[in-house]
């Protein structure tokens, strides 16, 4: 199949790095693949580095006649089977473009309720939605998509040796030698709910003083966050390493890994996580009880609730055994659900579904 898949960010986050792997992954497999992306995002950077067919396009927000107008010619001079639209301003940019031309995929990432009949519209036109997660594909039928419209392929993400170095990476971010590090890979957003892990940092360091927390990542509450760690007296116990092109040195060096979202599709960084087994301390948001197991592969609690997410944190640092069995649990879950070639082939099989 000639696949065109679109993506409008300028930054680089989860849902680039599925556009990446999912590209990739169906180039190897013998399918002619382009990759229609923002004027110099790091998507078009990171596609052109992997020598993929890279089409720019200046994509602003929903309904900038201009981007649709140039994602219709595109799709007219290349001829696709398949348009895949990864996200909402994609969805929104191909209005224009007529659903007899190619087949139109949505993939749905985020648990957020659909806003009005143009949300609506612009995913009824696709022949069918991917939601992330079963939480994701409830969102979607709330808000007005058939069931039978929608189909559920995990996120994935490559099943990789852990890169060594981390404990150094740590060294250099002031994390001293042989303390338990919880760890945090998330942008710096509102709906990843960092102010409850904050919270729940100060009550687990009182009981466990030497822990830290690294957190990775950056967005626009990066400020007020670092603020709110020196007025909890975190100076020093949790440090924020901002955005990394090393985290896969990283995680693998966390004790524990935690997400504290609010709302939440899945959370490709926890199933890196898994991939390294590292247990993980999560919230019932959106798809993360279905990556995550309660008292197997590590622990879920309720959403907002500091007090929970400190209790469970504090339980699996100070419990070892107990925290490598739920690791390794975890990773036998990720090798089971959550590979970045099985979300390939099942896109793929969504693709052939909708011809």
């Amino acid at each position: 199949m000639r696949i065109l898949h679109v993506d409008t960010a300028r930054g680089w986050r989860g849902g680039q790095n599925q556009v990446l792997l999912t590209a990739k992954g169906m180039e190897r497999r013998g399918h002619e693949v382009i990759v229609a992306c923002r004027t110099a995002s790091a998507l078009r950077d990171r596609a052109r580095a992997a020598d993929l067919d890279v089409q720019e396009v200046a994509f602003g927000g929903d309904l900038v006649p201009a981007p649709a107008l140039a994602l219709r010619r595109l799709v007219r001079r290349l001829r696709p089977d398949v348009v895949h639209l990864h996200d909402p301003h994609a969805a929104a940019a191909a209005l224009l473009v007529a659903p007899s031309t190619s087949r139109l995929v949505a993939s749905r990432r985020v648990d957020f309720a659909l806003r009005g009949p143009l949300s609506r519209w612009k995913y009824r036109r696709c022949r069918r939605v991917i939601a992330v997660s079963r939480a994701v594909a409830r969102v979607l039928e709330e808000g007005g998509l058939s069931a039978a419209h929608v189909r559920v392929v995990y996120e994935g993400v490559p099943d990789r040796s852990p890169t060594a170095g981390g404990e150094d990476a740590l060294r250099a971010l002031g994390v001293p030698a042989g303390v338990p590090v919880v760890g945090n890979v998330a942008a710096l957003t509102a709906h990843k709910d960092h102010a409850t892990l904050l919270l729940a940092a100060a009550q687990v360091i009182a009981r466990v003083p030497q822990a830290r927390f690294v957190i990775v990542g950056q967005g626009e509450l990066e400020s007020r966050l670092r603020t709110r760690a020196h007025e909890l007296g975190l100076d020093g116990h949790v440090l924020f390493a901002g955005f990394r092109p090393d985290v896969d040195r990283l995680i693998p060096a966390f004790d524990v890994f935690c997400l504290s979202s609010h709302m939440e599709g899945l959370g490709t960084s926890l199933l890196d996580a898994m991939c390294y087994a590292r247990a993980v301390v999560g919230t019932a948001a959106g798809g993360i009880p279905e990556a995550v197991e309660d008292g197997v592969t590590g622990r879920v609690v309720r959403p907002r609730r500091p007090d929970a997410l400190a209790e469970a944190l504090t339980e699996v640092l100070l419990d070892r055994a107990r925290r490598e069995s739920m690791g390794a649990a975890g990773r036998a879950r990720f090798l089971e659900r959550f590979t970045a070639d099985r979300m390939v082939e099942e896109t793929l099989a969504v693709y052939a579904e909708a011809a």
